[in-house]
C-alpha cells in the first residue's frame, strides 16, 4: 500500500508534470471506484489542475478554483503516468485494471489503476476534502507532530504499539511497511504495550518516525511514479524482508503473520533475541 512518501513523492511529480494543464476528459471505468455522484465527472472536463498535496495516505488532486480529486489507492492501487495514450477511443467500463483516466490537453494524463480482484481504490470528487470520511477522521500528520504531541497521541490508545502507529486517527500517513521499519530503528518491539513505554522509549520512537518517514520521502521525492514502487523497496531494512539478514546486527528477519497481513521484525535487535510467535499459532509471546 502507498503510504505517506510514496504518495507525497505522486503529489511532487503531479505538481512537476501536470499542475496548470487543463483536464480533456475524466473518464471512469470502474463505476464501484467514484464514491462521490455530486459533482458529476462530467463537471471535471475543462478545469485546470491547480495543485497537488495530500492528507496522510490520501492523495488531492485540485481542480479548478473548489474542486478536489481525492484518491486513496488502498492495497493495490497505483497512479501510472502517461506523457500519451495509444487510444484516443473513451474506455470502456471495466477496462481490466484501470478505474479512472485523466486525459489533458497536452495529451497526456494519469490513470488510478488497481490489481487483483479484491477493489478497494476509492476516487472522491469534493468540493472539500473534509467531505471524505476517510480524511475527515485522520489524526495529525506523522511528520508535523512535536515530540509532546506525538506523546500524547500515542498514549492516547491503548494497546500494542505496533496497530496504534498504523491507526490513522492516532497519526496519518504510517502503513504496515513503514510501521515496521520504525519500529527496528527504535528498536521496539511490535507488541509493546503503549500503556508501558517510558518517555525515553516515547522520544526514541518519535526520533525513529521522523528519521524513517524523512529519509523515505527524500528517497521517493523526484522519482517517476512507475520507479516508486522499486524505490520504496530497495530502502526496506525488515520489512518483506523475511529470512534475509537484518543490516544491523545480521541476525535473521523475522515474521508474524496474520489473516490478511503480516509483520517483520528483528528479534536481536527488538525483542531482546526471543522470536515472537504466529498468532495464527498461538498467543504472542512478549
Amino acid at each position: 500500500m502507498p503510504e505517506l512518501p510514496e504518495v507525497e513523492a505522486l503529489a511532487a511529480y503531479l505538481r512537476e508534470r501536470a499542475v496548470g494543464h487543463t483536464v480533456e476528459r475524466f473518464e471512469v471505468s470502474s463505476f464501484s471506484a467514484l464514491k462521490t455522484y455530486d459533482p458529476a465527472p462530467s463537471a471535471v472536463a475543462g478545469l485546470k489542475i491547480t495543485n497537488a498535496g495530500r492528507h496522510g495516505k490520501f492523495l488531492d488532486v485540485m481542480l479548478g478554483d473548489d474542486l478536489h480529486l481525492v484518491v486513496h489507492l488502498a492495497r493495490a492501487g497505483w497512479l501510472h503516468y502517461r506523457d500519451a495514450f495509444k487510444s484516443p477511443a473513451p474506455l470502456k467500463p471495466g477496462s481490466g485494471p484501470i478505474a479512472v483516466r485523466v486525459r489533458l490537453d497536452d495529451g497526456s494524463g494519469f490513470d488510478l489503476t488497481e490489481a487483483g480482484t479484491q477493489k478497494s481504490l476509492a476516487a472522491y470528487l469534493v468540493r472539500d476534502p473534509a467531505e471524505v470520511p476517510g480524511v475527515a477522521r485522520l489524526g495529525p500528520d506523522a511528520l508535523a507532530v512535536s515530540r509532546d504531541e506525538f506523546a500524547e497521541r500515542i498514549r492516547s490508545r491503548k494497546g500494542q504499539i505496533k496497530g496504534v502507529l498504523v491507526d490513522q486517527e492516532v497519526l496519518a500517513g504510517i502503513g504496515n511497511a513503514y510501521s515496521d521499519e520504525i519500529l527496528h530503528v527504535a528498536r521496539m518491539s511490535p507488541f509493546a504495550l503503549t500503556g508501558k513505554l517510558t518517555d525515553e522509549q516515547i522520544t526514541t520512537l518519535y526520533e525513529a518516525t521522523r528519521s524513517v518517514e524523512t529519509d523515505a520521502v527524500t528517497r521517493s521525492v523526484g522519482q517517476k511514479a512507475a520507479e516508486l514502487k522499486g524505490e520504496k523497496r530497495a530502502g526496506m531494512r525488515v520489512h518483506a524482508r523475511t529470512g534475509l539478514p537484518c543490516p544491523v546486527c545480521g541476525d535473521t528477519v523475522r515474521e508474524v503473520s496474520f489473516a490478511d497481513k503480516s509483520l517483520q521484525y528483528c528479534p536481536t535487535c527488538q525483542t531482546g533475541g526471543k522470536p515472537l510467535a504466529d498468532r495464527r499459532l498461538s498467543k504472542l509471546i512478549r
